[in-house]
């Protein structure tokens, strides 16, 4: 009987599918979207078109983000005119070197408006230990205010001593903020912490507070690790506000991880990607209060903090990325903790070492995802066959996000060779150009690679099976990784 009931309705269920099938490929053929994420939604679309598209139309609709989205945007509107480029430094830049000049543009001009600035002091850190020694000293000194947002944060040492600092700087009078992602709230921290926060006089917001099948709550997380004191400095790079990126507590073997500490002019830039997020949906953005006059800094070369957000075509942290690998002549290299690549990207890793160029990539010994490490490994061949050199960290886990080249050109910061962070995430850098600490990070990744293995042909090709099979199963799905 019941086999009889489906019957009669079989003929409208497949022309239902031939219809959601056409209607699916004319959207995936019609977007923007990038080539490798069409083809992955087809080949969930074609055999599976009703859950496919349904699938499809639920990540795509943004169900639960559309406030939110065009919040965070008015903002950067209204915010677009407070940096202010230094015509003088993009004259000096543009006599100096034509193709950095270019990359300045691009990103004065992205969505967001990010000046370069000269009379800026960097600091590289090469280890999560190093920052975090650094941080207190200037948490200490903060007498205005304190912003935090952190991607995230777990109670434990780390995080027990800047807590500390930070009730003690409420109690002098001190303004504290903290903001962290809504994705720690089923990992890290209680759902009430917030509360627990404001309790003791620290403000605090959650991101994107994550309400499961409403939403489509795995993109636009705030993946930015940004610090500010009194305006005057300002903390970005990999390290987040918990035991492993010190060492205290071991996960992954050691982990290796870089930040930046910026003192200057510059530190503008970071103010207004923190307000941002912070007022989106709570109050009107006012940077004014919190901007001071800066120390102009005796140091040489550029500085260029900037932001990438999910909700526009412009991917900025790829593009910076991509225009370093364009433009080196001797050497690029790089530290990543994956290696989830669209096409634009392989290509301009390939091209540049088929040029000649020195392109190293440390990955980590010791992954923290086993799948996405083996969906890493199907890029090998194709890398390695075209000159690339692949490092392993033999100590443990690399989760920094570096890229260096030339002894010149350098980024330091929250954005990973992976789809989440080039298309799905708020992220947060700072493009280096002559200072001192590019020096500085180029030393770091020749220290790391003196702990790594290199990769050979052989190594790949005497991966287990299981590994290559794990691998190009992921690889069918990766931009949805």
């Amino acid at each position: 009987m019941s086999y009889l009931w489906l019957h009669q309705y079989r003929v409208h269920l497949q022309v239902t599918e031939v219809i959601l099938r056409i209607l699916a490929i004319i959207y995936l053929f019609q977007s923007d979207m990038e080539s490798t994420a069409v083809n992955t939604w087809l080949l969930i679309v074609l055999p599976f078109p009703i859950i496919g598209t349904l699938l499809l139309a639920y990540t795509k609709l943004d169900l639960g983000y559309r406030g939110m989205k065009g919040a965070i945007q008015s903002n950067i509107d209204r915010s677009s005119g407070i940096l202010k480029q230094d015509e003088q430094a993009l004259e000096e830049l543009k006599q100096r070197h034509t193709s950095n000049y270019n990359l300045v543009q691009y990103l004065e001009n992205v969505n967001g408006h990010f000046p370069v600035y000269r009379h800026t002091k960097t600091t590289y850190f090469p280890s999560g230990e190093a920052k975090f020694e650094e941080m207190k000293k200037q948490l200490l000194k903060a007498e205005k205010y304190i912003f935090l947002e952190y991607f995230i944060i777990d109670e434990g040492d780390m995080w027990g001593e800047i807590l500390a600092i930070l009730k003690q700087k409420v109690q002098e009078g001190v303004e504290v903020r903290v903001m962290y992602d809504g994705m720690i709230e089923f990992s890290t921290l209680s759902f009430d912490y917030k509360k627990r926060l404001e309790k003791i006089g620290i403000q605090s917001r959650v991101f994107a507070s994550v309400t499961p099948f409403l939403s489509t709550y795995y993109n636009y997380r705030d993946h930015r690790k940004i610090l500010l004191i009194d305006g005057k400095v300002a903390f970005t790079g990999g390290v987040n506000l918990a035991d492993e990126y010190i060492n205290k507590i071991k996960r992954f073997g050691y982990w290796k991880d870089t930040a930046l500490m910026v003192e200057g002019p510059a530190v503008d830039t970071f103010l207004v990607l923190f307000l941002q997020m912070w007022t989106y949906s709570n109050e009107r953005l006012d940077v004014t209060p919190y901007m001071v006059e800066h120390e102009a800094f005796d140091t040489p070369g550029f500085v260029v903090p900037y932001g990438d957000i999910p909700l526009d075509k412009d991917k900025v942290g790829e593009n910076v990325y991509i225009d370093i690998l364009n433009h080196a002549r001797d050497f690029v290299h790089i530290m990543t903790p994956y290696l989830i690549l669209d096409g634009e990207l392989l290509h301009a890793l390939k091209f540049a070492a088929e040029r000649g160029v020195d392109v190293s990539i440390i990955m980590p010994g010791i992954p923290d995802k086993s799948t996405v490490y083996y969906l890493a490994k199907t890029y090998y061949p194709t890398l390695l066959e075209s000159g690339v050199k692949i490092y392993e960290y033999t100590p443990g886990f690399v989760h920094a996000k570096v890229f260096v080249s030339d002894n010149s050109r350098a980024t330091v910061g929250t954005i990973n060779l992976d789809y989440r962070s080039l298309y799905h995430h708020f992220e947060c850098a700072t493009y280096l150009y002559r200072t001192d600490s590019v020096l500085a990070i180029e030393e770091d990744f020749q220290a790391t690679k003196a702990k790594c293995h290199q990769v050979t042909v052989a190594d790949v090709e005497n991966l287990p099976f299981y590994q290559k099979a794990l691998g190009l199963l992921a690889k069918l799905v990766a931009p949805l990784m």
